[in-house]
């Protein structure tokens, strides 16, 4: 009876395999699979432990989720290059703006977020099970991004904690995912903030991820991802006149930067 199980676990494991190989829909398909399993189970027992070590809510349990996330790219053989990660050391509060491409950007934070860093999410996110849950321990700040006026009265609240508490605030200015190789425009919320808190902004940039990983084309293959932290932009005497000037040169600087570490054209 056990050597039967074996024989059809072998099977299925070498079908799974043929499949795979043969078929770029089916690897991209297990792949989103796994990928999805792994977070939920591994937020699951990261949760357990950020309780059992901080007992709920705060910036502090990001260590324990960022040495657990850290994990991931070996299971999907990712790698990462990442400069300038002395950028991060600057005196005080500031808010951090990067690119925003798919649901591997968690891997992509988590190799460099630093401490007393804490995000900016949709509000959806809470209610996506244990996944929910971790990053709700973890400090994430929720907005609704239906709600225009909800939203700058928790961007306002955000200057005052940022501030009071000494911490980082790591924003996705593009506001959604975009995985084209390009921006899409910035919203002004991430700059408002920096600009009200009088904080600077670090913009991060990662590489398009197009090369390995395309939805439309059902494409998720191993590959490496260069990461570049940019020297901090100052906002010490901006006004909320500035922002629109403020947004589009973190825009044009963090584009020229994509382009660059993509090896495409600017």
């Amino acid at each position: 009876m056990e050597l039967g199980w074996l024989l059809w676990g072998t099977a299925v494991l070498l079908l799974l395999h043929v499949l795979m190989e043969l078929s770029p829909a089916v690897n991209f398909a297990l792949r989103i699979g796994f990928y999805c399993v792994l977070c939920l189970v591994s937020s699951a027992l990261t949760a357990a432990a950020c309780l059992l070590v901080n007992g709920g809510r705060t910036v502090k349990n990001m260590r324990i989720i960022r040495a657990v996330v850290r994990t991931f790219k070996y299971f999907f053989g990712l790698r990462f290059e990442v400069k300038g990660l002395e950028n991060f050391e600057v005196e005080g509060p500031a808010v951090i703006v990067s690119n925003h491409q798919s649901i591997l950007d968690m891997m992509g934070l988590m190799e460099v977020l630093p401490d007393n860093c804490v995000q900016v999410g949709k509000k959806e996110l809470m209610y996506t099970g244990s996944v929910g849950l971790i990053i709700y321990l973890g400090g994430v700040i929720f907005i609704n991004r239906k709600s225009t006026s909800s939203a700058k009265m928790v961007m306002a609240e955000v200057a005052k904690t940022m501030v009071a508490e000494n911490v980082k605030v790591w924003v996705y200015p593009e506001g959604t995912r975009n995985c084209t190789g390009d921006f899409l425009p910035f919203k002004k919320g991430a700059f408002h903030l920096a600009v009200q808190a009088q904080v600077p902004v670090i913009p991060v940039v990662y590489s398009s991820f197009t090369a390995f990983y395309n939805p439309k084309k059902k494409l998720f293959t191993s590959g490496k991802i260069k990461v570049e932290v940019l020297p901090p932009i100052e906002t010490k005497g901006l006004t909320s006149d500035d922002v629109g000037d403020l947004t589009d040169r973190c825009f044009k600087t963090m584009r020229e930067t994509l382009f660059r570490l993509s090896g495409r054209p600017s």
